[in-house]
């Protein structure tokens, strides 16, 4: 660390801030000038573009959608362990008997294509306003 430079004489800021004499009245002895002490600096902020925030109501959204869909997944397998027997399944073109587990499984297919196919028309609106 090096020693600070005195400021050059008739400066305003330095009003006060000079060591004590050396010579005169009430003068000790050789004195050392006092370390000039400065306040810390803070690194200012920059001009970037502020962090992404996430909202905490989108969170909250997705982790309840999230814990549903658990929640249906273990009960509709629930449902295919628990029901093994054959169905007779009336079709518009027929009659079928099949397994209970797959009527089960397709019901559910096709629950979740109409999910899919609604959330598909509802981002096409937003997309078109």
């Amino acid at each position: 660390m090096s020693a600070p430079t005195p400021p050059p004489a008739g400066d305003p800021l330095s009003v006060g801030l000079t060591a004590p004499s050396t010579t005169g009245p009430g003068a000790t002895g050789p004195t050392t000038p006092a370390p000039a002490t400065t306040a810390p600096t803070t690194p200012t902020p920059t001009t970037t573009a502020p962090a992404r925030e996430r909202h905490a109501g989108r969170t909250i959204g997705r982790s309840l959608a999230l814990a549903l869909l658990v929640f249906a997944t273990v009960v509709l397998v629930l449902f295919v362990v628990f029901n093994t027997q054959t169905v007779d399944i009336s079709l518009v073109f027929g009659n079928v008997d099949a397994p209970l587990v797959l009527a089960l499984l397709i019901a559910a297919a096709l629950g979740g294509l109409l999910v899919w196919l609604a959330g598909l028309v509802r981002r096409a609106r937003r997309r078109n306003r």
